[in-house]
Formats: C-alpha cells, sequence, structure tokens
C-alpha cells in the first residue's frame, strides 16, 4: 500500500507544480514560473519594513 500512496503522491505532483501551458501561452512561461514566488517577497518586505523602523 505505501508504494501505492506513494506513486499517487508523485503524480500529483507532477499534474500541480509541472503543468504545460497551451500552445498559446508558451511564450508567457517563464513568467508563470516565477509568479508563485511574488507572495513570499511581500511576506518578505513586511519584515524588513520592520526592521527600518525598528519593530515599532
Amino acid at each position: 500500500m505505501p508504494t501505492m500512496l506513494k506513486f499517487y503522491l508523485e503524480n500529483v505532483f507532477h499534474l500541480i507544480f509541472f503543468a504545460k501551458l497551451p500552445e498559446a501561452y508558451a511564450v508567457s512561461d517563464p513568467i508563470v514560473n516565477v509568479m508563485p514566488i511574488i507572495p513570499l517577497f511581500f511576506f518578505l518586505l513586511a519584515f524588513v519594513w520592520q526592521a527600518s523602523v525598528s519593530f515599532r
């Protein structure tokens, strides 16, 4: 049973994270690869902002 679970999780991982865009949107593929990281930049920006005002 653990082997089937591992197989299933690997397939789900590849479907979610490695989906291929349709041919018409292939030009924007590099941008789409970076987009999930953008919210992390806002999260880190909050810490930088608080550090700049000495965590008031």
